[in-house]
């Protein structure tokens, strides 16, 4: 028999509490505002929800974060004076080309990557002001409320089922379950973040209304949060690196940014349609550390924080159609980040923003089909945010052939307002760029790395998930899922050496080999999980399914 689910209507519901979602939450309570001052037909005491997985906004928000304040200031043009935690405005950048034990410093920042004017932040700081915003306006946030099912009528989006609770690991019921509410709402805005759980639904069973585009290409952003002598690196310094430890062939590059009170933000993004299926992107980042440039600014400090994130680097062409019967997508579920500046936070918020002004338009009309909604399309793709990405529509996919011819495509780009040498240059899927070890290696399967961590300046992964503050209930079903282990203890283990051990940067997947000298298996630690989405992502056999897990699990990121 069903459960019994509790049913709430809202008039606007936004799913995820990052900052596409709280912005449009924000703009539309504002918008209705001022439509009520003046309008014979009011909306009277509008319900605006935000569906949140996190125990609280911000505890599973995690960037660099350098941040283009363009949109912030429009969303709240007294955003300073009202206490937004900006850590420091840029005072000054470097870009560095790294090798084994030196540095070439790139003489100019080309003038899409610079950052005057924009400012270091927190996003998770910038999250939690942005809920109490939000919550000033009237809207009403629910953390610890995953979607877990999008619910349509006739091929119309009509709300979401969040996930139900106390459900033990064998599916059972505990003395505490309580069935998933159904949030019904007239449009639903999708800004659950990268992969997000709810627009792959959509996407998987609705790829006729989403055809088209480019298949998206990710990226892994991972971080750690120093506290560092005083003068070490100043508030607002920004450091960019490429190269170093990174062969010419792997897309990506780090950053160093001075916070406040002694702290920086170290980082690493590693692109995920890298080839070499031994590649370990948390190793990376550990001995990108080793480098004296980056020690040199470490040495002497401590760790604070970690965590880790996936990131849309597809652009312009990877874009999926934005709007269908009552839905709409916004920020990095919307692929709306800038892969040449590697920002997202504005393009989020500005999107957010428009979904809200959709939004309204839909309340006053009372219609909420697609042909409706599309003018959200057509606000995105032809005002600052695709004038913007159109720019760098062909960043991401110059860099197809190695860091060098990357470089060559960029400059070509820049010149030639994003068309580069040709245009649409293409892309492929990153999990099928991976390649087998017999592909890679010759056919011998390489010798386990000796990866040894001093503990003080590099960590494993378990010293570095300790401070990621990840907690999930032991007792809960699982919520990542392999749809075919035979793939991964045959084919995977020999043609990739079942690379998820080394693609996870929370050591969730440990191969465990049998007793009696069998293939052996993996085993999946879900507790150990940071909602990175990279298994889902880049598994070569796409057999690895990222859910929801109980509300309120996860990372609680802290000034990340």
């Amino acid at each position: 028999m069903p459960p019994d689910r509790e049913v709430v209507e809202v008039d606007a519901l936004f799913v995820g509490a990052g900052p596409a979602s709280l912005a449009g939450a924000i703009h539309l309570a504002r918008l209705i505002r001022k439509h009520n001052e003046t309008a014979e037909k009011k909306i009277d005491e509008p319900f605006i929800a935000v569906i949140e997985k996190g125990k609280e906004p911000g505890a599973h928000s995690l960037s660099g974060a350098v941040l283009d304040p363009a949109a912030l200031s429009e969303l709240i043009p007294d955003y300073k004076e009202k206490g937004c935690p900006v850590e420091a405005e840029v005072a000054g950048e470097d870009l560095y080309l790294l090798t084994a034990g030196g540095k070439i410093r790139v003489p100019f920042t080309p003038p899409p990557m610079r950052n005057h004017g924009c400012c270091v932040v927190s996003v998770g700081d910038l999250v939690k002001w942005l809920a109490g915003v939000a919550e000033e306006e009237g809207v009403e946030i629910f953390p610890t409320f995953p979607g877990s099912e999008i619910l349509e009528e006739d091929g119309r989006v009509v709300g979401v089922r969040t996930a139900d609770k106390g459900i033990d690991k064998e599916g059972n019921e505990k003395a505490n379950y309580q069935p998933g509410a159904d949030f019904l709402a007239p449009v639903t805005v999708l800004g659950e973040g990268t992969r997000g759980n709810l627009a792959k639904q959509l996407f998987e069973s609705h790829a006729d209304r989403f055809a088209g585009k480019n298949p998206q290409v990710y990226g892994l952003g991972i971080k750690e949060l120093w506290k560092v002598p005083d003068g070490r690196l100043a508030p607002g310094r920004v450091i960019h690196t490429m190269g170093f430890p990174l062969k010419p062939d792997t897309y990506g590059g780090g950053w160093l940014y001075g916070m406040r009170n002694g702290y920086v933000s170290a980082g690493l993004v590693v692109g995920l349609d890298y080839h070499d299926p031994f590649l370990d992107p948390h190793a990376c980042f550990q001995e990108w550390k080793t480098h004296p440039v980056i020690r040199g600014i470490l040495e002497g400090g401590s760790l604070e924080g970690y965590g880790a994130k996936t990131m849309p680097l597809g652009g312009y062409y990877s874009i999926p159609r934005l709007s269908s019967d009552g839905v709409l997508l916004a920020g990095d579920t919307a692929s709306l980040l800038n892969p040449m500046r590697l920002k997202g936070i504005h393009t989020a918020i500005r999107s957010g923003m428009l979904a809200a002004e959709a939004v309204l338009r839909s309340m006053i009309t009372g219609d909420s089909s697609a042909g409706a909604l599309s003018s959200y399309d057509e606000a995105v793709r032809k005002g600052p945010i695709g004038d913007e990405l159109h720019r760098s529509r062909n960043f991401h996919q110059g860099f197809d052939n190695g860091l060098w011819m990357g470089l060559i495509h960029s400059a070509a780009q820049i010149a030639t307002g994003g068309r580069g040498f040709r245009d649409n240059m293409g892309a492929r899927p990153g999990h099928e760029r991976m390649e087998t070890i017999r592909s890679f290696y010759g056919g011998s399967q390489p010798g386990r790395p000796d990866r040894s961590f001093d503990g003080e300046y590099t960590f494993d992964k378990l010293t570095d998930l300790f401070k990621s503050g990840t907690e999930h209930l032991e007792d809960q079903v699982a919520h990542l899922k392999i749809l075919d282990r035979d793939i991964c203890s045959n084919r995977c283990a020999e043609e990739y050496g079942n690379p998820c051990e080394r693609f996870c940067p929370a050591n969730v997947y440990i191969w465990e080999k049998d007793a009696d000298g069998g293939k052996g298996r993996v085993r999946i630690d879900f507790a150990n999980c940071v909602h990175c989405k990279t298994c889902d992502i880049i598994d070569p056999y796409q057999v690895i399914r990222w859910t929801p897990p109980e509300g309120g699990g996860g990372p609680d990121y802290e000034k990340m």
